[in-house]
C-alpha cells in the first residue's frame, strides 16, 4: 500500500509535522499544505490520491477548498478526507456535501489515523464493488443510461457530470431497479466496513442526485430504505 500521493493540509505546522511523520513511516509520499488556496495549487500539481483537509483555516476553509477541488475534473478521482476538530453533525454534513469521503475528528491517534487511510486507499487497489453482472457494464433504467466504464451518464440523452460517490450509488440503485436497498447496504457499499462515518450521509448523496434527477426516480422506503423506479 505504499507509494500513493497523500496531500496534508492544515494551517498548523505541528499537525502538519505530526501526519507527514506518521505518514511517510507507512511508505507514502506526502505533500505540504498550510493554506486552501496553496492546496488547490498544489493538488493541481502533484495530482494526490488521497487529501486530509482540515476545515478552520483563514482565507479558503476547508469547505470551499474541497468543493474546488471536486469541479477540476483532474481531481476527479482523488479521495478526500477532512480531519477537523469540529464534531458537531452539521459540521460533518457540510464536509459530505460538499463532496468529502471521510471524516476525522481531531487529535487523532497514529494508529487510528494510518488505519483510516488505508481503509480508504484500498478503494484504488480493489475493484469497485458491483450489484452487476460483468457483462453490464451499460445499465439501462427508464430514461438513464448508465456507462460504468466511461463514468458517463445521460438522462433523456443529457450528460449529467457526477462526483464518484454519487455515480456509485446511482449504479448501485440502478441496477436493480424496484429492489429495495437498505441503509446499511448503500453504507457498506458507498464506504464498506472499514471507514467509520455518520449514517445521516447517506441522505447527503440521496438528496443530491434527487437534485439532478427529481424526485420520482429514488423513493424512499420509510424505516428501510431506497429503491430506484424507473417507471415513474
Amino acid at each position: 500500500m505504499t507509494g500513493y500521493k497523500i496531500l496534508v493540509v492544515d494551517d498548523e505546522q505541528d499537525v502538519l509535522t505530526f501526519l507527514e511523520y506518521n505518514l511517510k513511516k507507512e511508505g507514502y509520499f506526502v505533500y505540504l499544505a498550510s493554506s486552501g488556496q496553496q492546496a488547490i495549487d498544489l493538488a493541481t500539481e502533484v495530482l494526490p490520491q488521497l487529501i486530509l483537509l482540515d476545515i478552520m483555516m483563514p482565507g479558503i476553509d476547508g469547505i470551499e477548498t474541497c468543493e474546488i477541488i471536486r469541479a477540476n475534473e483532474k481531481l476527479a478521482n482523488a479521495i478526500i478526507c477532512f480531519l477537523s476538530a469540529r464534531s458537531e453533525d452539521y459540521t460533518q454534513i457540510a464536509a459530505y456535501e460538499a463532496g468529502a469521503d471521510g471524516y476525522l475528528i481531531k487529535p487523532v491517534r497514529p494508529k487510528l489515523l494510518v488505519s483510516y487511510v488505508k481503509a480508504l486507499l484500498k478503494r484504488i487497489e480493489e475493484p469497485q464493488k458491483s450489484t452487476a453482472t460483468s457483462e453490464e457494464k451499460v445499465i439501462h433504467a427508464g430514461p438513464l443510461i448508465i456507462d460504468r466504464d466511461r463514468y458517463l451518464v445521460l438522462i433523456n440523452d443529457t450528460e449529467i457530470v457526477l462526483p464518484r460517490k454519487e455515480f456509485n450509488l446511482l449504479c448501485l440503485l440502478a441496477s436493480k431497479p424496484q429492489k429495495v436497498f437498505t441503509r446499511t447496504d448503500i453504507y457498506d457499499y458507498l464506504w464498506g466496513q472499514d471507514v467509520q462515518t455518520s449514517e445521516r450521509t447517506i441522505d447527503v448523496y440521496i438528496r443530491k442526485l434527487r437534485e439532478k434527477f427529481g424526485d420520482r426516480l429514488i423513493k424512499t422506503i420509510k424505516g428501510v430504505g431506497y429503491k430506484f423506479d424507473p417507471n415513474t
